[in-house]
């Protein structure tokens, strides 16, 4: 009796944890669903910014910057909360892979997700950690410390180049994706017929101003897709966690039975075995 008890303690106790995962992969689902309307208005917002960039840096090239040394800042988006598999393990083994060229260039990494902060293997530059969002009315405050963070290391070294590593695309994959300098890869553009955009500022004074729009529309969009990413993880992750424990919780139902058919025929034995004293 004490054993089947024992199994179906055990029971209850998977079927509290399954029931657990299951409303977390279903706030999951949720919560991607919310994110496709936020992600679709950022990636237009994106791609009008850079057709701007584009045109207006072939006419005007000469209004990029001229950078000589630049700190490198690396931004890895990585999971504020578990349950979503090796997200933030790849997510390090692409840096490791990024920086393996440079050993001996100053940077600093800015880490985004509670997850991620006890993951990173910290190469002996500086590390700054912030805390990552829990659903997408988050994304606004992780923003606001990302920019801010990067005002400080600005004032400090006042040229950045800025490269972001986050989740994302059809297979999300870990793409790598650098902001700053900004448009610096469109200056081969250079177009040799039509004429050039009117503006009523100095083209420097201009680039500057849509640099800085830009640079908040990507990371919007960057924040956005890598929330995405890890909602789709965890979604995937707590379906086999709960597949497993069907699996579990079957075989313990079986156990419990096979228990229960050996109590009664004990206790059938025992009425037998008392019957044939009374004779």
């Amino acid at each position: 009796m004490s054993h089947r008890r024992e199994l179906e303690k055990h029971r209850h106790k998977l079927g509290e944890i399954r029931e657990m995962m299951d409303a977390m992969k279903t706030m999951a689902y949720m919560e991607t669903h919310k994110l496709v309307h936020f992600l679709d208005a950022q990636i237009a917002v994106v791609d009008t910014i850079e057709r701007v960039a584009t045109d207006f840096v072939s006419y005007y090239p000469e209004a990029l910057p001229k950078y000589s040394k630049a700190l490198d800042v690396y931004l890895l988006v990585g999971s504020e909360r578990g349950f979503c598999g090796n997200f933030n393990t790849t997510l390090m083994e692409s840096y490791k892979l990024e920086v393996i060229n440079n050993p001996i260039r100053e940077s600093v990494q800015i880490a985004v997700g509670r997850k991620l902060h006890s993951t990173f293997d910290d190469r002996g530059d500086k590390m700054i950690s912030i805390d990552g969002a829990n659903v997408v009315e988050e994304v606004d405050i992780v923003l606001g410390q990302v920019i801010d963070t990067l005002a400080e290391l600005q004032k400090k070294h006042k040229i950045l180049s800025l490269s972001v590593l986050y989740h994302g695309g059809d297979e999300r994959k870990v793409l790598i994706e650098k902001l700053l300098p900004p448009f610096e890869q469109y200056k081969a553009n250079r177009k040799n017929q039509g004429y050039a955009p009117l503006i009523n500022i100095p083209a420097d004074e201009l680039l500057l101003e849509l640099s800085e729009h830009y640079l908040f529309a990507a990371l919007y969009k960057i924040l956005y897709i890598s929330l995405m990413a890890e909602n789709h993880s965890r979604v995937e992750h707590l379906e086999n966690a709960v597949k497993k424990l069907d699996e579990k919780l079957s075989q313990l139902v079986s156990q419990e039975n096979r228990v229960r058919q050996e109590e009664i025929i004990e206790e059938i034995e025992i009425i037998l075995i008392n019957a044939d004293n009374l004779t």
